[in-house]
């Protein structure tokens, strides 16, 4: 029969340790509603003696929480297990996370102490944690790199003391898979109480083994895995617990173990802690990556389309991400791109798939990944890239400053007539685009603006890739330049000539309608 493993959440203390500025009470909240939502077991909310805004976060969550576990973290140390209890003692259900290091290099020189004086202080503090909860975790830090006896030893100590969950952390994410899960299967083997407590895993990503540890611990026995959304975490990271859970999903009668998340609320999640914590997530990131489940190979994209299992062992919407995305590059077949044409609702009787494939590869080849808008050029209008845009930015020029309201003023040659603008806006970039705007009438809405680097020093380039919204459709739009404002309006400009070459192929269709409906009528 199945068994389940519990899902503990530590995005809020230990993933927020890797963040450059702490969470307010505010943004901390809202996570952990996210983190409700998706259904953790137990989410770790803070370490309540650190701070007084620590301790009234955990409080606030503590309060707010009703269907998940809400735990809180303490040293072995008195005033942190009372101060735990005071910030939880306000939810519907808390535990108790108290902890010390067990292995000999955080004993000889972190604690300046010895192995018989940490079992005495754990069993100690445990005990402690018990006269408030029934539901009290003891974590041996640095466990990864403690002598088995000496694991053993104080694990057994530990439970007698009261412990329901031992939690084995690899600290410092020193071991690998068959190292770690060999911990586990002596600690059940040699540990004569182990029955009355769970075992719970804790890695991290230094040697990028989080996640496989984790798994190959729960092959092992354990049935806690503590992690992070996105493998947030100090140095390399926390074991990414949205993999961990996926991996447990897909590979579940393997494996003989479930969860009890909702794997539809995962993305949604993990989106919401990557712009609260303004950490954002890598394109290739397994699960949640932009790139998790699309397919540029022509290969790749052929078996997708016949048969999505040829190439995906999960779909985007069990994790509540859309449909699966072929990228169209230069390395996309005939047949993903006439796919692309049937999915915008086109009949092949309407254009020439082998005149618009030829035209695709070259365009590919320049530009890198095209849109569905481009190949609507390509297959009515005829336009190619190395053509003249018909918006070509002449001139700009801003004034803005903290006392004054940013003017950008804008010159356009638009179709070989120069046109100006100016016009106000909330900072230099926004006032050049609402110039722009004004030239165009286009009235196109940002959606999405990112800014990166190319280059070093004062010669390094900005690159500003933007995302505009226009009648409902999302149009792309790239520039380049060593000023941000100028590279920002050279971006806004290009994601323009891509609407003025859509609203060219909407004439074209029109005129198309229109000829066909007269002949017929003839």
């Amino acid at each position: 029969m199945s068994q389940q493993v519990i899902i503990f959440d530590t995005t809020l203390r230990d993933g927020e340790q890797a963040l450059q500025a702490s969470l307010s009470v505010k943004e901390k909240l809202q996570i952990a509603l996210a983190l409700e939502r998706l259904g953790v077991d137990v989410m770790e909310v803070g370490f309540p003696v650190s701070s007084p805004g620590d301790f009234e976060s955990v409080q606030t969550i503590a309060r707010q929480i009703k269907n998940s576990r809400v735990c809180g973290l303490a040293r072995c140390v008195e005033k942190d297990i009372d101060a735990a209890y005071e910030a939880l003692r306000v939810a519907q259900a808390f535990r108790i996370h108290t902890f010390i290091a067990t292995s000999p290099m955080h004993i000889t020189t972190k604690l300046r102490s010895t192995l018989p004086e940490v079992i005495e202080r754990a069993v100690h503090m445990v005990k402690r944690a018990r006269n408030y909860t029934d539901d009290v975790e003891f974590s041996c830090e640095d466990g990864g790199r403690t002598p088995i006896d000496d694991l053993c030893r104080i694990i057994e100590a530990a439970i007698d003391a009261g412990a329901t969950t031992i939690n084995i952390p690899d600290t410092v994410g020193y071991t690998l898979p068959h190292e770690y899960a060999n911990i586990f299967t002596q600690v059940r083997q040699r540990v004569p109480n182990i029955d009355k407590a769970i075992l719970s895993v804790h890695t991290h990503d230094d040697l990028g083994m989080a996640v496989g540890n984790s798994l190959a611990a729960v092959m092992a026995g354990a049935r806690q895995v503590e992690g992070a959304m996105n493998g947030l975490g100090e140095r390399a990271g926390n074991c990414s617990l949205e993999e961990v859970i996926m991996a447990i999903k897909t590979r579940s009668q393997m494996m003989n173990v479930h969860t009890n998340i909702h794997h539809q609320e995962l993305y949604r999640t993990c989106q919401t802690v990557s712009q609260i914590c303004n950490m954002p997530v890598p394109a290739q990131k397994a699960i949640i990556g932009a790139n998790a489940f699309a397919h540029s190979s022509g290969i790749h994209q052929d078996g997708v389309l016949k048969n999505r299992e040829n190439y995906e062992i999960l779909t985007p919407e069990s994790i509540g991400m859309k449909q699966v995305q072929l990228n169209l590059t230069s390395r996309s077949g005939r047949a993903a791109v006439k796919h692309r044409m049937d999915e915008m609702g086109y009949q092949e009787t309407e254009y020439n798939l082998d005149t618009l494939y030829d035209a695709f590869k070259a365009l590919a080849d320049k530009k890198g990944q095209v849109f569905d808008y481009d190949l609507e050029a390509l297959a009515f209008i005829n336009k190619q890239q190395e053509e003249p845009e018909f918006f070509q930015l002449e001139s700009f020029s801003v004034q803005s400053g903290s006392a004054i309201l940013a003017t950008g003023s804008v010159q356009l040659k638009c179709g070989g007539e120069i046109k100006a603008e100016a016009a106000n806006g909330n900072g230099p970039v926004d006032a050049v685009y609402q110039a722009i705007n004004r030239i165009t009438g286009y009235d196109a809405t940002l959606v999405t603006y990112q800014l990166t680097a190319k280059g070093q020093g004062k010669d390094a380039l900005g690159q500003v890739d933007i995302v505009v919204n226009y009648n409902d459709r999302k149009f792309h739009g790239i520039g380049l330049a060593t000023d941000i404002v100028e590279s920002s309006a050279k971006a806004m400009v290009s994601a323009l000539n891509s609407i003025w070459r859509a609203r060219q192929v909407e004439q074209e269709l029109q005129r198309k309608s229109v000829n066909k409906n007269h002949k017929e009528t003839v």
